[in-house]
Protein backbone atom coordinates (compact mmCIF):
# COMPACT_ATOMS: atom_id res chain seq x y z
CA UNK A 1 0.00 0.00 0.00
CA UNK A 2 1.36 3.70 -0.86
CA UNK A 3 1.25 5.71 2.38
CA UNK A 4 0.19 9.51 1.44
CA UNK A 5 2.07 12.23 2.58
CA UNK A 6 0.40 14.76 5.34
CA UNK A 7 -1.06 16.75 2.38
CA UNK A 8 -2.04 14.17 0.59
CA UNK A 9 -3.86 13.07 3.54
CA UNK A 10 -5.35 16.58 3.67
CA UNK A 11 -6.86 15.93 -0.32
CA UNK A 12 -7.79 12.22 0.16
CA UNK A 13 -10.12 13.38 3.84
CA UNK A 14 -11.99 15.92 1.60
CA UNK A 15 -12.44 13.32 -1.59
CA UNK A 16 -13.25 10.55 0.94
CA UNK A 17 -15.93 12.68 2.41
CA UNK A 18 -17.25 14.49 -1.00
CA UNK A 19 -16.85 11.41 -2.79
CA UNK A 20 -15.25 13.33 -5.92
CA UNK A 21 -14.29 17.23 -6.63
CA UNK A 22 -12.41 19.17 -8.86
CA UNK A 23 -9.61 20.32 -7.82
CA UNK A 24 -10.85 23.97 -7.33
CA UNK A 25 -13.09 22.26 -4.84
CA UNK A 26 -10.66 21.01 -2.70
CA UNK A 27 -8.14 23.63 -3.06
CA UNK A 28 -10.95 26.27 -1.70
CA UNK A 29 -11.46 23.06 0.79
CA UNK A 30 -8.05 22.77 2.15
CA UNK A 31 -8.24 26.94 2.43
CA UNK A 32 -10.46 27.06 4.85
CA UNK A 33 -7.72 25.82 7.44
CA UNK A 34 -4.41 27.17 5.72
CA UNK A 35 -3.40 28.86 2.51
CA UNK A 36 -2.79 26.59 -0.48
CA UNK A 37 -2.13 27.96 -3.94
CA UNK A 38 -4.20 26.13 -6.42
CA UNK A 39 -1.78 24.97 -8.66
CA UNK A 40 0.11 23.47 -5.96
CA UNK A 41 -3.43 21.27 -5.14
CA UNK A 42 -3.22 20.59 -8.48
CA UNK A 43 0.46 19.05 -9.13
CA UNK A 44 -0.41 17.46 -6.10
CA UNK A 45 -3.36 16.01 -6.89
CA UNK A 46 -1.69 14.98 -10.43
CA UNK A 47 1.25 12.92 -8.77
CA UNK A 48 -1.51 11.38 -6.61
CA UNK A 49 -2.87 10.23 -9.71
CA UNK A 50 0.12 8.98 -11.19
CA UNK A 51 1.06 6.83 -7.48
CA UNK A 52 -2.65 5.18 -7.52
CA UNK A 53 -4.08 7.18 -4.89
CA UNK A 54 -6.54 8.95 -7.20
CA UNK A 55 -7.98 8.66 -10.64
CA UNK A 56 -9.97 11.51 -12.51
CA UNK A 57 -12.55 11.81 -15.21
CA UNK A 58 -13.30 14.43 -17.75
CA UNK A 59 -15.88 17.10 -17.07
CA UNK A 60 -16.83 19.51 -19.48
CA UNK A 61 -12.93 21.75 -19.33
CA UNK A 62 -12.45 20.46 -15.88
CA UNK A 63 -11.22 17.21 -14.19
CA UNK A 64 -13.24 15.41 -11.78
CA UNK A 65 -11.23 13.40 -8.58
CA UNK A 66 -12.02 10.29 -6.72
CA UNK A 67 -10.34 8.39 -4.15
CA UNK A 68 -8.82 5.08 -5.55
CA UNK A 69 -6.95 4.73 -2.18
CA UNK A 70 -10.06 2.48 0.41
CA UNK A 71 -10.89 5.19 3.38
CA UNK A 72 -10.35 2.34 6.04
CA UNK A 73 -7.65 0.48 4.98
CA UNK A 74 -5.16 3.43 4.42
CA UNK A 75 -5.97 5.14 7.58
CA UNK A 76 -5.45 1.45 9.40
CA UNK A 77 -2.56 1.55 7.56
CA UNK A 78 -1.22 4.68 8.78
CA UNK A 79 -2.10 3.95 12.35
CA UNK A 80 -0.69 0.92 12.28
CA UNK A 81 2.62 2.03 10.78
CA UNK A 82 2.81 4.91 13.86
CA UNK A 83 1.78 2.31 16.31
CA UNK A 84 5.21 -0.07 15.01
CA UNK A 85 7.31 2.93 14.69
CA UNK A 86 6.38 5.12 17.70
CA UNK A 87 5.14 2.60 20.15
CA UNK A 88 6.78 -0.57 19.85
CA UNK A 89 3.77 -1.74 18.48
CA UNK A 90 2.40 -1.20 21.60
CA UNK A 91 -2.00 -0.44 21.12
CA UNK A 92 -2.33 0.35 25.07
CA UNK A 93 1.05 2.71 24.55
CA UNK A 94 -0.65 4.27 22.18
CA UNK A 95 -3.94 5.32 23.88
CA UNK A 96 -2.24 5.97 27.10
CA UNK A 97 -0.23 8.83 25.27
CA UNK A 98 -3.17 9.90 23.62
CA UNK A 99 -5.36 10.49 26.71
CA UNK A 100 -2.70 11.46 28.63
CA UNK A 101 -2.69 13.93 26.06
CA UNK A 102 -5.86 15.18 25.46
CA UNK A 103 -9.15 16.55 27.50
CA UNK A 104 -11.66 13.00 26.77
CA UNK A 105 -14.90 14.54 26.86
CA UNK A 106 -17.73 12.24 29.56
CA UNK A 107 -19.90 11.09 26.32
CA UNK A 108 -16.06 10.37 24.29
CA UNK A 109 -15.30 8.07 27.92
CA UNK A 110 -18.94 6.30 27.28
CA UNK A 111 -18.44 5.56 23.86
CA UNK A 112 -15.19 4.08 24.46
CA UNK A 113 -16.42 2.07 26.85
CA UNK A 114 -19.14 0.92 24.44
CA UNK A 115 -15.99 0.16 22.50
CA UNK A 116 -13.97 -2.26 24.30
CA UNK A 117 -16.97 -3.89 25.70
CA UNK A 118 -17.81 -4.98 22.37
CA UNK A 119 -14.76 -5.79 21.69
CA UNK A 120 -14.29 -7.83 25.37
CA UNK A 121 -17.62 -9.29 23.82
CA UNK A 122 -15.77 -10.62 20.80
CA UNK A 123 -13.03 -11.81 22.22
CA UNK A 124 -15.36 -14.05 24.87
CA UNK A 125 -18.25 -14.85 22.76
Amino acid sequence: MIAPTPSELEILNILWKSGEATTQIVNDQLNLTRPVGYTTTLKTMQLMTEKGLLDRRKEGKSHVYFALSDESKTKSHLLDKIIQTTFGGSTSGLLMQLFGNKAVSQDEIVQIRAFLDGMEDKNHG
